[in-house]
């Protein structure tokens, strides 16, 4: 044995061959503190083993390394001074492995992402097997590659293939990768080891030139100037365009690369340092390590209900077919779960499979299905008029119209038609479990299933924890939402849930700006372009329909009478009043048609102003506009926390993230605050505490703020 630790070791697997394995104690191999000390350590020994010919780097599960250890990263970075030290000696670590006086051969199974991808371009040669996928994600956490990839990857596979790796972070597959140069062979997977051997082998015996394949990596770029300027150029308009100002990883990036172009290793990899030192101080990587973090706990919180669940869903129906109704029925469909999709009309129905005959269309057209599939996936749905037809089914999804009468009628109707063992659930945005289930007899089978429209598209499925909902109903739901491909999150009962909940004080701070006269194309603008949501207030307003919305208003004022208090003069209620109610009939605060070329358009109509008594071109300063809207929100989740309503910090901020679309860049409502400072977002609450209770911030927060405590660090995914 040349060398054991806790995660590497390293061994001769034939005379003069040696094979250096990762073989991490968990189940993926990762570059944490503690490995990369140990691959420094397995290198030095390397280097310095007697008749030496050839090294071979391997992972001894089924993935070689997933990349760093990100886990670490938020404590790391909050010390610059060893942030600092710490990128520089690692990136150097991988400078070992590409001096090894031998030829060196990476053999790649399954994910070669992050620090995996860079241990494997510190290689002279890479064989992957037809299951690897390799990629420098970095650009996802705020990040760019800190072990050599910047410098690398260029000198790999060109400058414009290394540029779009890097600036979009996406993963390749083992072929794609052999046509850009990022591995040297694709092989079967039981053949990699003795391929990698076998190319080791040979470029010992002088077979393959392994020191002019690494020659490269050594000394500046070989591109001449107008073809590196080009490449620069057309990635910054790329760039600009996609990730805007508000991500500036992806920028840094190619910083990183131009500043190293012209250098040598040593001085390529220190623009790399610089441009990953100066990135782990930002806001935005902050928030996107955090969203990582906070995804990878809600993921496995959502794993232990699942693994709990005693009941198997292989069976769904649908009670409600329209838009909705046929989103959640083909997505149950298109995952393996056949779905009964039940109605009282038959053109719901045909809506209904309409709405889920587009969704496959389009994916036929985009090459993601194929005929074959669109048929099965069909042929799993099963519209019906008659109750009968969901008799057997293991879960039933209610996803009537959003009215407490009629959703209690129908649950009370079908619970008496479907098996005892079988699960009821509704999908209602706003309406009490608790108060739905009062009309049930076994209301331990019964939890609301908030889907998000477009179900296809939007990832999140709040999962309504009644106050007679058993552990087994709610274990078996998660699971089944898992099978959908979504990521459910378990709240408690409330008016609103939790994401509904914490937008509508959202709205009202939008409306109150609104009843002041202020534009409200101004507002949306401010929201979008600078805070960075996906759609503005009043945009938002009119994609959820301004009918809904003011129904919703009289579910939140009846939970929250003095807070959400619905104020019949406000935007939304005139607009419902004169049945302006978005984009479902073309006019809300703004007025929706198509061009000449069939474009959909949106436009502020003056109408619109006349009616609601605003001002067009009426501005708040920018500051301000943000604080109005989003002290509402902050507070508002805060409290969802504080009466349990949601377990955790990380499962808000996912919740928002995934819902609504909350700022990737600012890392959901609690990261948000931990960015502001709690001390400070106080401090600007309370300047807009006269505005009313929604501005106002709870006790239990000015009590944290006091002792200097984070909502990460007292709450975690349970």
């Amino acid at each position: 044995m040349i060398y054991q630790g806790e995660s590497i070791r390293v061994d001769f697997i034939e005379p003069g061959f040696a094979e250096l394995q990762f073989d991490a104690k968990g189940s993926v191999n990762k570059f944490d503190q503690a490995t990369l000390e140990e691959f420094s350590e397995a290198l030095t020994k390397l280097k310095n083993t007697d008749d030496l010919r050839g090294v071979i780097v391997t992972s001894s599960k089924s993935t070689f390394i997933v990349g760093a250890d990100i886990t670490e990263f938020l404590t790391l970075f909050s010390d610059q001074e060893k942030t600092r030290s710490w990128v520089a000696k690692a990136s150097r670590v991988f400078d070992q492995l590409e001096d090894l006086p031998v030829p060196t051969v990476g053999a790649v199974t399954g994910f070669a992402l992050g620090g995996g991808c860079e241990a494997l371009l510190a290689c002279d040669y890479r064989v992957a097997d037809s299951t690897a996928t390799i990629g420098l994600p970095e650009v996802k956490l705020g990040l760019i590659p800190g072990f050599g990839g910047t410098m690398r990857l260029p000198r790999v596979i060109g400058p414009d293939n290394a540029l779009e790796w890097i600036t979009t972070g996406k993963n390749n597959k083992a072929l794609d990768a052999l046509k850009v140069g990022a591995v040297d062979a694709v092989v079967e997977p039981e053949n990699l080891t003795k391929a990698a051997l076998n190319l080791a082998k040979d470029a010992a015996a002088g077979q393959q030139d392994w020191k002019a394949k690494r020659q490269p990596k050594l000394e500046p770029l070989k591109a001449n100037d107008t073809e590196l300027m080009m490449t620069l150029v057309t990635a910054k308009g790329m760039v600009a365009a996609k990730a805007g100002k508000h991500y500036p990883a992806p920028h840094k990036a190619i910083e990183a690369i131009e500043n190293g172009a012209r250098e040598h290793r040593e001085g390529a990899l220190t623009a790399e340092n610089n441009a990953f030192f100066d990135l782990t101080q930002t806001e935005a990587c902050q928030a996107q390590v955090g969203i990582f973090l906070a995804d990878q706990a809600v993921k496995g919180k959502s794993k232990k209900y699942a693994k709990a669940a005693t009941k198997e869903i292989k069976t769904a129906g649908v009670l409600g077919a329209g838009i909705m109704g046929g989103g959640i029925a083909y997505q149950s469909a298109l995952k393996g779960v056949p779905a009964v999709m039940k109605d009282i009309k038959q053109d719901a129905l045909d809506l209904g499979m309409k709405e889920a005959g587009k969704i496959l269309k389009k994916g036929v057209e985009r090459g993601k299905v194929n005929s074959e599939k669109m048929i099965k996936i069909l042929s799993s749905i099963t519209p019906t008029l008659l109750n009968d037809a969901v008799k057997d089914v293991d879960i039933v999804v209610e996803a009537v119209v959003e009215n407490p009468k009629v959703k209690g009628s129908v649950l009370a109707e079908i619970e008496d038609v479907i098996g005892d063992d079988a699960i009821l659930t509704s999908n209602t945005s706003t309406i009490s479990i608790t108060e739905l289930a009062k009309n049930l007899k076994r209301p331990e089978k019964f939890c609301g299933m908030h889907f998000f429209n477009p179900v296809h598209k939007m990832p999140l499925v709040e999962i309504i924890r009644g106050e007679k909902t058993s552990d087994d109903t709610v274990n078996a739901v998660v699971a089944y939402a898992l099978k959908l491909g979504k990521t459910p999150i378990v709240v408690n009962d409330c008016p609103g849930f939790l994401v509904n909940r914490v937008l509508f004080p959202y709205l009202a701070g939008f409306a109150g700006m609104v009843d002041e006269g202020v534009d409200f194309v101004g507002i949306d603008k401010v929201m979008e372009k600078q805070f960075g949501w996906p759609m503005g207030p009043a945009y938002l307003s009119d994609v959820v329909g301004i009918d809904t919305a003011d129904h919703c208003t009289v579910v939140m004022e009846d939970g929250f009478p003095t807070r959400m208090k619905r104020d019949e003069s406000s935007a939304i209620a005139k607009l419902a009043a004169a049945e302006c109610y978005g984009q479902k009939n073309g006019k809300g605060f703004y007025v929706y048609g198509t061009d000449k070329k069939g474009k959909p358009t949106k436009e502020a109509d003056p109408a619109t102003y006349e009616l609601l008594g605003c001002e067009q071109g009426k501005k708040l300063d920018a500051d301000e506009v943000i604080a109005r809207c989003m002290i509402p929100m902050v507070n508002e989740v805060v409290r969802c926390l504080e009466e349990d309503i949601v377990g955790s910090a990380a499962e808000a901020d996912m919740a928002l993230l995934y819902g609504l679309g909350f700022p990737p860049f600012r890392g959901g409502p609690f990261r948000y605050l931990e960015t502001l400072g709690m001390d400070n977002f106080i401090q600007l609450a309370d300047k807009y505490a006269h505005l009313g209770e929604i501005y106002q911030v709870t006790d239990g927060m000015r009590e944290m703020a006091k002792a200097g405590k984070s909502y990460f660090d007292t709450t975690s995914a349970k």
